[in-house]
This record gives structure tokens, C-alpha cells and sequence, in this order.
């Protein structure tokens, strides 16, 4: 592998990998780790969800506040009214800048039963109390055992948070957010960037222009 392929920061990081051995949802792939963390916070990053910060990471901004209030940290952002039923959902109780406590949390619900427009987004910090939860909910929605429903139930132990994360989110589960990422990290790379964009500009620079004067006219 080559050495830009290859960090020098995992030099220093040791790879164990949990087998789920059915999909019955996030709550159940987060369970399977359980004999691994042991009684010790830990994050989860869902990796279909892409963050661009430019900086600190959005995991790295969660942790510092966890350092500072120790308690459970959802990333959250703000989505469309109408796409609420696509996200877990938060339910705000009081706000400091960009940390929000929770008084609930729904998966999907529907955009007029919403209780706001604040989604979770695949970056979560949690206190090891969760494995407890999700050894006893009931299967959710879908049949499978929901990381949300769990974290519900925390809320009746200790306070949870919601942190609206500083940096760009795409949605690399759909197809366009997925090209979007390609493209505009593509754009940001510094041995890649001046070659991407010729060919951008050779292959649909004209196309583009066309297409352009075609919607003017």
C-alpha cells in the first residue's frame, strides 16, 4: 500500500472486527461490540454519512464535548420538514450554542408528528449504560432492534445531548449525495484537483454551457 494510501496515524491504532451475524439493525450491529468496549464510552460512526469539516472532525468536536459534560452526544443537523420520516428525530428540551438536551427521540416519524427538525446523522458518543437498553427493548421498527429506542430509554437514566456538528454532511446511502462526495472531495485533493478539473471542464464544460443556453432560450 502506498504511503499516501496508508496514514501514519494507524500506525498507532490496532483493528478488531465484530462479526453481525443477521441484520437486525443498528441497535444489534452496536450490541455486537459489546464483549469489545467493555464498561467504557465509545463512538459510533456510520460511514454512509460523510462529513467534510476542513478541521476538527465532527467525532473530534463530539469528544471535547464529552470530555467536558460526560454524557451520551448525538450529531445532529437540521433537515427539510418533509424528510423527517427518512431520520431519527430529537425532541430539544433547552439549547447552548450548539449543544441541545434531549427530551426525547424518535425514529422516522412523520413530518407533521415531528417535534422538530433536528436528524440524527451516523455520529453518536455514548456511555457503555446503552449495551443494558439494548440487551432489553423489544424489536422496533422493521423487526429489528433500533439503536433509537435504546437511546429513548437511556433518557429516563441521564441526560443525553444533541450537538449540531460544524462541517458539510453528504449522503453517501443515495445515489446523487454519493457523486456529489466523489466529485467535490475529488476537488479538494491536492495531488488530484488540477487534473480533475480539466477533465470536468474538457468532458462537460461545453456540454454545460449547452445545456445552459438551451434553458435560457
Amino acid at each position: 500500500m502506498s504511503a499516501r494510501a496508508r496514514p501514519n496515524c494507524w500506525n498507532d491504532v490496532t483493528c478488531i472486527y465484530v462479526r453481525q451475524p443477521e441484520a437486525l439493525g443498528l441497535g444489534h450491529a452496536v450490541l455486537c461490540a459489546a464483549p469489545i468496549v467493555g464498561d467504557e464510552p465509545f463512538a459510533v460512526i456510520l460511514a454512509d454519512d460523510l462529513i467534510y469539516t476542513g478541521k476538527t472532525c465532527v467525532l473530534g468536536q463530539m469528544v471535547s464535548v464529552y470530555n467536558d459534560r460526560e454524557c451520551s452526544i448525538l450529531g445532529v443537523e437540521e433537515v427539510p420538514h418533509d424528510e423527517t420520516d427518512k431520520y431519527g428525530i430529537v425532541d430539544p428540551e433547552e439549547s447552548d450554542g450548539r449543544i441541545t438536551k434531549l427530551k426525547s427521540i424518535v425514529e422516522k416519524p412523520r413530518p407533521e408528528d415531528a417535534r422538530s427538525n433536528l436528524a440524527v446523522v451516523g455520529r453518536y458518543v455514548l456511555n457503555p449504560r446503552i449495551f443494558e437498553h439494548l440487551v432489553e427493548i423489544p424489536r422496533g421498527a422493521g423487526g429489528e432492534i433500533q439503536l433509537t429506542d435504546a437511546i429513548e430509554r437511556l433518557l429516563q437514566d441521564e441526560t443525553v445531548l444533541a450537538y449540531r456538528f460544524e462541517g458539510k454532511r453528504y449522503d453517501c446511502g443515495s445515489k446523487l449525495g454519493y457523486l456529489q462526495a466523489t466529485v467535490e472531495h475529488a476537488l479538494l485533493h491536492p495531488d488530484l484537483r488540477e487534473e480533475f478539473l480539466e477533465y470536468l471542464v474538457t468532458e462537460f464544460g461545453q456540454r454545460a454551457k449547452k445545456l445552459l443556453r438551451a434553458i435560457n432560450d
